[in-house]
């Protein structure tokens, strides 16, 4: 029997890419990606020509079963998302789950994940936190918001820059306007930027400046003090 392989990919800078990960893309029989068009340009960028096809939330539960057949059929196969690691936020959960029904071994490669480095750049505690992903749009959203603002840990909340303002005033309605808070975008790349404060003064600054590329909130708890230093930017 082969094996699954989950595969981390840069979420920003290519170099990021560990040798482990390039290698087992390298020699294992097929790459299964969420855009086969986007994770092109990163194989062809180290020089994989392992074949690649598709696996994405919209088809995965009619491809969860082949790919299981080929793995039990002695093929080692590689899951990868279009940034990050697989299953967190991006599809990968369904098939690991599947494949560990089967007795398939799956391996998960360390590797890039933004909410670590947006977490650590907050300034709020690490000891113990929850991540919360990217918040129902519609249905439970309130819900959802009021058992963060209720946790005693720091909360992570992935979020677009087209809904971030937005986000940010329903956070200050269950929070309060003065939860130390942290929002980082664009990690890893050229204007990778950690923005501190408290809700209110993160909001007023986006609103002033309009967010782009992928963005991660950092939540403190309901009796969290922030970091002293405030809007501090650090870009690479």
């Amino acid at each position: 029997m082969g094996k699954l392989y989950i595969v981390p990919t840069p979420v920003g800078n290519m170099g990021d890419m560990t040798p482990r990960a390039i290698e087992v893309l390298r020699e294992c029989s097929q790459i299964y990606a969420e855009d086969t068009r986007t994770s092109s340009v990163l194989l062809r960028h180290f020089g994989i020509t392992t074949p690649c096809a598709s696996h994405h939330k919209f088809n995965e539960h009619e491809t969860a079963r082949p790919i299981i057949e080929r793995v039990m059929a002695g093929e080692n196969i590689a899951l990868i998302s279009d940034a990050g690691t697989p299953g967190i936020s991006d599809p990968g959960f369904m098939l690991t789950r599947e494949c560990r029904r089967e007795g398939i071994e799956v391996e998960t490669l360390p590797g890039a994940t933004a909410f670590v480095p947006a977490l650590v750049n907050s300034g709020l505690p690490t000891d113990r936190f929850t991540f919360e992903g990217f918040l129902p749009p519609k249905k439970g959203r309130k819900t959802r918001l009021e058992k963060i603002a209720a946790a005693d840990c720091t909360s992570i909340i992935y979020e677009s820059p087209l809904r971030l303002v937005k986000t940010l005033g329903e956070l200050i309605e269950v929070c309060g306007p003065e939860r130390p808070a942290s929002v980082s975008r664009e990690i890893s790349k050229l204007y990778d930027t950690t923005v501190r404060g408290t809700l209110g003064e993160i909001e007023s600054y986006f609103k002033e400046n309009n967010p782009r590329g992928e963005i991660v909130i950092i939540l403190g708890a309901s009796q969290t003090e922030g970091p002293k230093v405030h809007k501090n930017k650090y870009k690479n």
